[in-house]
């Protein structure tokens, strides 16, 4: 592997930095070797075991009934039409988030990513495979470079790493980035540290530098790397030009407070059944309103990012009654209301039906009132799937994104098992499904994790990257979504919202 230089900061370790590499060669021979197997945090855990024997009678009873698909069987609502799945090629573990720019799909995967060619959406061609073991491997991309979390222990921030114990001062955990320069072979060219890893990712572009916000949790006194209290979040500088001398350049908090653990949710016992807030699993961000939201574990928070180095709070909400994990978080198009998800059982429970309910393990909509620094957050309801699903499937409220059409709220959004579900929270009171693609459980006798992990619109098409199945792409036609196929997107990182009716040229004359 050709070496290439490597960066000293304050607060990051680097070492060993190589070359990864797409050259069929290379892979291969990486391949040959094994993927180092990647462990997950809590949050988005993976679920395995055999069914009870209770469990697996009311799944097939569920199927003979109709109340549920068969195995594997695909089923749709008649707007979406599913029109092609590439499934896992070289790299063969959890696949995760996705990004876009130009006519290029760039999928997450826990060994590393993989670039798509999607200038036909009903073909898609892979143009590259990168091994780099690491969960989650949460992706963005801009310009030149593709940036990947590692939030999985690692002996060293190389792409040839194996899992080694974050109770070992050595290990690394944090940000990689790659140049894709050459799209069809992606150079790894810089790596930062940051505390306790980084689970996901948002970018935060600011003239010729990129900003990176990473989010991360679950401290331990034993983590020599991830000590509590850790209560803010890293802050990275990328210069675009340099990216080699990416740094840390803050590590503002955000629950600021008394105690071990600082100011956010205590969780149980206080809380039973919520988590405690030791850091933040998502931040979106609005650049062009100088505003962003997290979900933060036990909290959701809206602040101002006018100076992107030093975020300031606005507004922090809680609900303990029927939100155990803030996950993710969507602005609308006017920047008035935000909704968060609630990813009850980190991902590999299953919380689709009649016992959970319809408030647990799904969106919350809350309204933004008020004006700067008074803005708050203001509950409105809650929003989840209306199709139940077996208990051998993990289903939950996932990834999702706007689908931009003036004078509507409209979402698409990932459920694991559930599948991918089109809904409108026009109306905060009222929301409504009207669209909906899944396929049945992947068994009725073993528990394992599967499904949808991100579905976003992007030019037209709906596109899903399934934990188990692959890459899937969906058309979707109704009269409520069509205006959105005029909006043609340059670049598209979800947690980096755009303003798509001014961001984009040939919007919706």
């Amino acid at each position: 592997m050709t070496s290439l230089r490597t960066t000293r900061t304050p607060r990051a370790r680097i070492r060993g930095l190589g070359v990864a590499t797409a050259a069929a060669g290379l892979l291969v021979s990486l391949l040959a070797a094994g993927p180092a197997a990647a462990t997950p945090d809590p949050g988005d855990t993976t679920a395995q075991g055999t069914a009870t024997s209770e469990q697996a009678a009311e799944a097939r009873s569920a199927i003979q009934s109709g109340e549920i698909p068969g195995v594997d069987e695909i089923v749709h609502s008649a707007n979406i039409k599913h029109l092609v799945n590439i499934p896992k090629d070289a790299l063969k573990g959890t696949n995760s988030d996705l990004a876009f720019q130009g006519n290029y799909a760039f999928a997450g995967n826990y060994d590393g990513f993989r670039i798509f060619d999607i200038s036909n959406p009903r073909d898609p061609k892979t143009v590259a495979q990168v091994l780099c073991p690491g969960s989650q491997n949460d992706i963005s991309v801009s310009g030149n470079l593709v940036f990947l979390s590692t939030d999985s222990s690692r002996s060293d921030n190389s792409c040839a790493s194996v899992s080694q114990p974050a109770t070992e001062k050595s290990s690394w955990e944090g940000m990689k980035i790659f140049d894709i320069s050459d799209i069809t072979n992606p150079k790894y060219v810089a790596a930062v540290e940051t505390a306790c890893g980084s689970h996901t990712h948002t970018l935060v572009p600011k003239d010729d530098d990129v900003y990176v916000y990473v989010s991360s949790y679950s401290p331990r006194v034993e983590f020599p790397d991830c000590q509590p209290p850790h209560d803010g979040i890293s802050v990275i500088k990328v210069p675009r030009d340099e990216p080699e001398k990416s740094a840390i350049v803050n590590f503002p908090v955000l629950f600021p407070g008394e105690g071990p653990d600082g100011g956010g949710n205590p969780g149980a016992p206080t809380n039973p059944g919520v988590s405690k807030t030791t850091g933040c699993h998502d931040i979106t961000v609005l650049p062009g309103k100088d505003l962003a939201a997290g979900a933060c574990m036990g909290d959701g928070i809206l602040f101002d990012i006018e100076d992107p180095e030093h975020p300031r709070v606005i507004d922090q909400i809680q609900d303990n009654v029927n939100f155990a994990f803030w996950h993710s978080a969507t602005f609308n198009q006017k920047a008035n209301k935000v909704v968060f998800t609630d990813e009850l059982g980190g991902g590999s429970g299953a919380t689709c039906n009649e016992a959970v309910g319809p408030n647990r393990g799904a969106d919350g909509i809350y309204d933004i009132v008020g004006k700067g620094k008074n803005r708050k957050l203001v509950f409105r309801s809650y929003f989840k799937i209306p199709r139940h699903q077996a208990n051998t499937e993990n289903c939950v409220a996932h990834n999702g994104s706007l689908i931009p059409v003036k004078g509507k709220d409209l979402m698409v959004q990932a459920w694991y098992q559930g599948g991918v579900s089109v809904w409108d929270f026009t109306d905060s009171a009222k929301p409504k499904e009207i669209a909906y693609f899944e396929r049945g459980p992947l068994s009725t006798s073993q528990i394992s994790t599967g499904g949808s992990w991100s579905a976003y619109y992007y030019n037209g098409y709906i596109y899903s990257n399934d934990i188990a199945k692959g890459f899937d792409v969906l058309k979707l036609d109704d009269p409520r979504t069509d205006p959105a196929k005029r909006i043609r997107m340059d670049a598209l990182n979800v947690q980096t919202q755009p303003n798509y009716f001014e961001d984009f040229a040939g919007l919706d004359d």
